[in-house]
């Protein structure tokens, strides 16, 4: 797999890539490797969000070898840059364009309506089109699971999250993290920093250590694409667990556990109907059922009563008996969030824009 960079794109080399979705027109030639590109805000590295997506299309490389070209274009901000990127591979012949940022999707949505032949796909945003399609996961059944573990090992009752920016699928996690906390520990608080970046160590590292003077014991870093956190938070003894892969290396006696994304389901059914010419845009909302969500790297000092429960919980969220969004919920200024025994549906997940009672912090404006 072959990285670019905003820079060595620019001076002309060109994105070649891999193809597919999810259904919708005949897309692979017969003498020409299918062309997809993955593009995204952070570096690749060896852990976070944009090594999961990369990851994730490995197996569709080792499905249809040399048929396929891929090319990950990393370091892309969100802008007129990520713009004129993703419209020059589509120039340059790539006929499946992964747009792998929350930003992008704006640019993302035009380069689709412009070019039917091209499926799109974007991370966690909301606008569908028949050749474009949003994907997010639902980390939010994980970081319930992690909120229990939190609560028996906090200490101080005071657990916190550093997270990225303040969108639907960072608040679920947010708050799913908080209500598995109160299951085992009613009176838990939530304090969350929100740095608006998806890539700024200092700035995480920052926060984190913020976080900890306040006494928070227990740290979720809610979508960074680096170990600042995680490292910050073994260097204080401070129990931490984030998204999308694992980064247990980085703190060998702290590390509570990680809420892993396997993307390589979705990406390999998207490239399978779009060669098809199937592939029909929809919103895709993946979880443990999918087995794109799983929680790894449980901490030992876990109680083992307490694991047991958590284990059991997880096999309801995968069979669907239990949701992490099942009433009574109350928000955070007093409302009712879910009445008794009602379940959020998916469309009001995906749209939250509220905090629940136990997050301190409120959300910015």
């Amino acid at each position: 797999m072959k990285n670019l960079t905003r820079r060595t794109l620019m001076k002309g080399v060109a994105a070649s890539g891999l193809a597919g979705a999810l259904g919708g027109r005949s897309a692979m030639a017969a003498d020409e490797p299918l062309g997809i590109s993955l593009v995204i805000p952070s570096p690749v590295g060896d852990v976070g969000w944009g090594h999961a997506l990369a990851a994730g299309l490995e197996p569709v490389k080792a499905a249809y070898g040399d048929k396929v070209k891929i090319t990950v274009i990393e370091n892309i901000p969100e802008g007129p840059d990520a713009d004129r990127i993703m419209n020059k591979t589509v120039a340059d012949g790539n006929k499946l364009l992964i747009a792998g940022s929350f930003g992008y999707q704006n640019g993302a949505l035009q380069i689709a309506r412009r070019n039917p032949a091209v499926t799109v796909l974007h991370a966690s945003g909301f606008q569908v089109a028949p050749n474009f399609s949003p994907f997010a996961a639902k980390y939010f059944q994980g970081t319930y699971l992690l909120g229990m573990a939190a609560a028996a090992l906090s200490k101080t009752g005071k657990l916190g999250s550093v997270s990225a920016f303040a969108i639907p699928e960072l608040i679920t996690s947010v708050n799913a993290f908080t209500l598995g906390a109160q299951a085992v520990k009613p009176d838990i608080e939530v304090s969350v920093v929100w740095v608006n970046s998806w890539f700024d160590p200092a700035k995480e590292q920052e926060a984190a250590k913020a976080l900890i003077a306040q006494k928070c014991d227990v740290i979720f870093s809610n979508a960074q694409d680096t170990p600042s956190v995680i490292a910050a938070c073994e260097e204080a003894g401070v129990y931490a667990f984030n998204l999308n892969s694992s980064m247990k290396r980085y703190a060998p006696k702290t590390y509570l556990g990680c809420v892993a994304t396997d993307w390589s389901p979705f990406f390999k059914a998207a490239v399978d109907a779009h060669v098809a010419g199937t592939f029909k845009g929809g919103n895709t909302f993946l979880g443990v059922s999918d087995k794109v969500v799983a929680v790894v790297d449980w901490n030992p000092d876990i109680p083992a009563d307490l694991m047991t429960k958590i284990k059991e919980i997880e096999v309801k969220i995968a069979n669907g008996s239990f949701s992490p969004f099942t009433g009574p919920i109350t928000k955070a200024d007093g409302s009712e969030g879910a009445a008794s025994g009602a379940t959020l549906a998916d469309s009001e997940v995906v749209a939250m824009d509220w905090h629940v009672k136990g997050v301190i912090t409120p959300l910015p404006k």
